[in-house]
């Protein structure tokens, strides 16, 4: 039997946490959740086993939702490893994704504020769930998310 949960949020370690959470509270509408966060100290570095860890960042409310909705976590460390570039195919968590009600529009205002195309925008029919047009992008530090529109 599965336990009672109840999403939260999913984090993205920043390089600057505050462009970064410029760039989804411009481009996405999302909404800045006080406090800001600066967490440091033994529990921070138990919790993280990174030597004298310092987390700042900030929680950020998704679009569409009210109180208490899942929310994207923008954190920046005082130390950070270099990792692989971001691939689409890579196991692991592969992308985000945001409703938008016209991607081509949305494209346009991704670019604007610093993100890039991953692929193109394309349109297509899913059986039995409608037609959907999409694109794979990267924000500015090139994390992956996709807009996405359905219609019947």
């Amino acid at each position: 039997m599965p336990i009672t949960a109840r999403y939260a949020h999913t984090n993205i370690v920043a390089h600057d946490w505050r462009k970064l959470a410029d760039f989804y509270i411009s481009v996405f509408g999302c909404e800045l959740v006080p406090p800001v966060r600066d967490h440091h100290g033994p529990w921070t570095q138990a919790l993280t086993n990174v030597k004298d860890a310092r987390i700042r960042g900030a929680h950020l409310r998704l679009p569409g939702y009210t109180e208490r909705a899942p929310t994207l976590e923008i954190f920046e460390y005082n130390h950070t490893e270099q990792g692989p570039t971001p691939a689409i195919n890579r196991p692991g968590l592969a992308h985000l994704a945001f409703e938008v009600d016209d991607v081509h529009a949305a494209r346009d205002l991704v670019i604007e504020h610093g993100g890039r195309d991953l692929g193109e925008v394309v349109t297509a029919k899913v059986p039995g769930a409608g037609t959907i047009t999409l694109n794979y992008m990267t924000d500015p530090e090139g994390n992956i998310f996709e807009l996405q529109h359905w219609t019947k």
